[in-house]
């Protein structure tokens, strides 16, 4: 039984798991969407919240908190472009947002192996 189990193991081994949501995460906030499975998007999202709550309080901190939240996200993000438009375009729109910066939209299944496809997107505001 799986009660109370926190975590998706998505099939990989630990560290693939790992390197997997930080390029999923990155590809997020460079696009702004995702076309992945449902497993892996449900995996991503709620880290990929948790990124843009941290950014938004480094944007409202002080000089040396900002300088720390950078670092904080630049350490679960593969791509400086990612971290650059995190910080400068989706902080300051989320800021007045409470949470719930993403949205999973369900595509239907892929044709290979019928897995549940769904778009990983950061709402509009």
């Amino acid at each position: 039984m799986r009660h109370k189990v926190f975590g998706r193991k998505l099939g990989r081994p630990s560290d693939q798991r790992v390197a997997l949501r930080r390029n999923l995460i990155t590809e997020l906030f460079a696009h702004g969407r995702i076309r992945t499975t449902e497993a892996k998007a449900k995996a991503v999202r709620g880290e990929a919240e948790k990124i843009i709550t941290l950014a938004k309080r480094g944007v409202k901190a002080g000089e040396a908190k900002a300088v720390n939240a950078r670092r904080l996200a630049a350490a679960r993000l593969n791509d400086s472009e990612a971290l650059k438009k995190l910080f400068d375009d989706y902080a300051p729109r989320y800021a007045e947002r409470p949470g719930g910066y993403t949205r999973i939209v369900r595509l239907g299944q892929r044709l290979g192996d019928a897995a549940k496809m769904v778009l990983l997107e950061l709402v509009e505001e």
